[in-house]
């Protein structure tokens, strides 16, 4: 084939070789990129200009616009998609009300117009939740799952009285000591760090349950049990426990807390002392006087 080609080019007077465009682009077929870009990017590539040049006028891009407004409404509004009531669980009536008013929405809605992460975010900043979940049920109620925390503790601060759970986290503000007597209070700045610590303590403290009235946090290192009649406990700031089971034993041994004390220093475990009231220590002084024949 090719000498018949040869011979006829020679023939003719015709060089039989390609020229140097010819050849350039016999070449650049033979590169897979450069067919692929002929076949598919080059209609792309007009396909994409003639949209943007049909999309360059401002009526066109409106009315695009409009038509996809005018379906996503109708999407919308069908029954499936609608949300008309709001349910609350777990939740006291105090706390149902407080997310209610968080969250404000205007029945009826839809599904689409609610962001669940957003709400539930916003459920969740509320101090008496612990948890709580969104989900949208069938039938058009939105429900909420809430997890409440449990007072465990009364907090007295310079900011007045507040319920605190048994991890520290708060609940809410209480306006006297009175409205809740089942929770014992703890009081001092820094306080509420260490709930767990202090709800030990406590149970430590039930065979002097009558008695105790709470406990306070003193220089945010260490605990104090306060007793009726004045009487304070102070404990160390290092393993306060033990040291209360033995103030807690020596009062069951010898009735110590009955007696005219003050306070019982447990600051230095190996050595505890006794701080006595007032009449106490005049009516000790006497005697020793008395003793020592002075009087």
């Amino acid at each position: 084939m090719w000498p018949l080609t040869r011979r006829r080019a020679a023939a003719s007077g015709r060089d039989p070789a390609p020229s140097l465009w010819a050849y350039r682009l016999q070449r650049l077929m033979l590169t897979p990129l450069f067919r692929d870009a002929l076949r598919v990017g080059l209609p792309f590539g007009l396909a994409f200009a003639a949209g943007w040049i049909w999309l360059g006028d401002p009526e066109r891009r409106d009315m695009i616009l409009g038509h996809v407004a005018e379906a996503r409404a109708v999407i919308e509004s069908r029954p499936e998609f609608r949300v008309d009531l709001m349910a609350i669980d777990g939740a006291s009536p105090d706390l149902a009300a407080d997310i209610r008013e968080v969250l404000q929405i205007d029945f009826p809605t839809t599904s689409f117009d609610l962001d669940l992460g957003a709400m539930q975010a916003q459920v969740v900043e509320l101090g008496p939740v612990k948890s709580a979940s969104l989900r949208i049920r069938p039938g058009g109620l939105l429900q909420v799952q809430v997890e409440e925390r449990v007072p465990a503790v009364i907090w007295r601060s310079a900011r007045g009285l507040e319920l605190l759970d048994a991890e520290g986290h708060p609940v809410r503000p209480v306006k006297a000591r009175a409205d809740r007597p089942d929770l014992p209070l703890i009081a001092g700045e820094g306080a509420q760090a260490h709930v767990p610590e202090a709800l030990a303590l406590v149970a430590a403290a039930r065979p002097l349950r009558p008695r105790l009235r709470g406990l306070e946090r003193i220089g945010e290192r260490r605990w104090n049990v306060v007793l009726d009649r004045g009487q304070r406990i102070l404990l160390p700031a290092e393993a306060p426990r033990p040291a209360l089971d033995r103030v807690i034993a020596m009062d069951g041994a010898e009735d110590l807390l009955a007696r005219d004390v003050a306070a019982v220093d447990m600051r230095l475990p190996e050595r505890p002392t006794l701080r006595l009231n007032a009449p106490a220590l005049d009516e000790l002084h006497r005697i020793r006087r008395i003793e020592w024949g002075e009087d």
